[in-house]
């Protein structure tokens, strides 16, 4: 199984160079499953045994099921679909030196600057079009070589190898081509989708790695790709998600956007989407929210810091995340993750019983990390909540690296936690 879910997860990754194209690939696959698309502006019929999910944006989508025997509670697993990129600004050429064109973009999340440098890069993400009186979305994707950000040579600033302060409204431009493709940008897109350039009216387009991604190793024991981060947990709870089945507790399948830039948009964790979607869902099914989510419980996931070869220093003296070695249970003395002795051992049961091995991440002491879903959606929904991950290398670099075995145990995890039935009381809790 686990080479099989390498292929699909490679397969999955390189489908989805946006979130919206990731969006995009899970409707098909929830619909392909049996799952029916509701629409937030429209009277949503619930039925026991039904299959549902909602997009927000394009980019964001919440599945579910109802159980037959009705919503008593939810078990809720979040992770975010967008990745560290170059978004390209509405006016995008660059005419530069009187003999090339680049593309004006600038930082979208918080990336590895040097790792986006002398590879093949391409355009994808959304373009809204007139067609008579409406404005319609579409999907793209220039399926092709298209740009490269390249660096200076060693000979013209013999510093380079000494520590490189990046400006990225220098440095990190992506040349598009010589003088004459200044006109061409627009035009491209707009060929794309199939438009004429003039009813092209607005764009959302993010550069993206063209670089493959790839198992490798001595013992094949790698796997690497761009957009690790997060959409190898995106695609594992949703495999998890989906080979559940039917349970007694309502799953809830939670991807969201925007989490690198702090999650405060309609469609991220910082929003009401979720706290929106299970409102309907205890409407629709005649529940009370407030007693459902006080017999709920999330799981936050998203990756985690391996300790690095060249760098161990960098990883916690005790708690030192190794790939391959099993789900990472992320802990934060401030909350940063919502991880609590609660929370952990719940879940740490629910592997332990499932056969997934389990292991720690804490930052050192003087090396603070950043946050995740977890916290944030806590805001909306006050609920039990564990933050994990998958342990790998270079997080938001333009190409990470990850365990093969990995994958598969956050999948088995996933499919055990849907399963399980929560219950808490005021002598303890329990997933099982």
């Amino acid at each position: 199984m686990e080479q099989t879910l390498n292929e699909k997860l490679l397969a999955f990754l390189a489908a989805s160079p946006t979130a919206f194209h990731a969006c995009r690939n899970l409707a098909g696959r929830l619909e392909g499953e049996g799952y029916r698309e509701l629409l937030e502006q429209e009277e949503w019929q619930l039925q026991p045994g039904g299959k549902y999910f909602v997009r927000r944006n394009g980019s964001a989508l919440i599945a579910f099921r109802i159980p037959t025997g009705g919503v008593r509670g939810f078990l809720m697993m979040a992770a975010h679909s967008d990745s560290p990129s170059f978004k390209i600004k509405e006016h995008g050429a660059v005419p530069t030196a009187g003999m090339y064109t680049r593309l004006n973009v600038e930082k979208y999340g918080g990336m590895l600057c040097s790792s986006w440098m002398d590879r093949p890069l391409s355009v994808a993400g959304r373009v809204a079009v007139r067609e008579g009186e409406r404005i319609v979305l579409r999907l793209v994707n220039v399926d092709r070589d298209l740009l490269l950000i390249p660096n200076v040579a060693i000979h013209m600033d013999r510093s380079a190898n000494d520590g490189k302060k990046f400006d990225p409204n220098v440095d990190m431009l992506p040349l598009f081509g010589d003088a004459s493709a200044e006109d061409k940008f627009d035009a491209l897109i707009a060929e794309e989708v199939g438009a004429r350039p003039e009813d092209v009216l607005a764009k959302d387009l993010f550069l993206y790695p063209r670089t493959p991604g790839t198992v490798w190793g001595a013992n094949e024991e790698y796997l690497s790709s761009p957009r690790l981060d997060d959409l190898q947990c995106v695609f594992g709870c949703t495999e998890g998600f989906l080979r559940a089945g039917e349970t007694e507790e309502t799953p809830v399948l939670c991807v969201f956007d925007n989490e690198e830039v702090g999650s405060g948009t309609k469609q991220g964790a910082d929003s009401s989407f979720l706290e929106d979607v299970l409102a309907r869902i205890t409407e629709g099914t005649g529940g009370n929210l407030r007693r459902c989510l006080a017999r709920s419980f999330l799981v936050s996931a998203d990756n985690a810091h391996a300790v690095h070869p060249n760098h161990p220093e960098y990883a916690d003296r005790n708690d030192r995340p190794e790939m391959n070695k099993g789900i990472v249970v992320k802990y934060n003395a401030n909350q940063r993750y919502t991880t609590d002795a609660v929370s952990a051992a719940a879940f740490t049961e629910l592997c332990r019983a499932a056969g997934v091995p389990t292991q720690r991440f804490t930052n050192r002491a003087d090396l603070p990390g950043g946050s995740t879903l977890g916290n944030i959606s806590t805001a909306h929904v006050s609920v039990d909540s564990v933050d994990i991950g998958l342990a790998q290398l270079a997080m938001h670099s333009a190409y990470e690296t990850a365990g093969t075995k990995d994958t598969e145990y956050l999948v088995r995890a996933a499919e055990a936690f849907f399963r399980c039935r929560f219950s808490r009381d005021e002598d303890g809790i329990s997933l099982r």
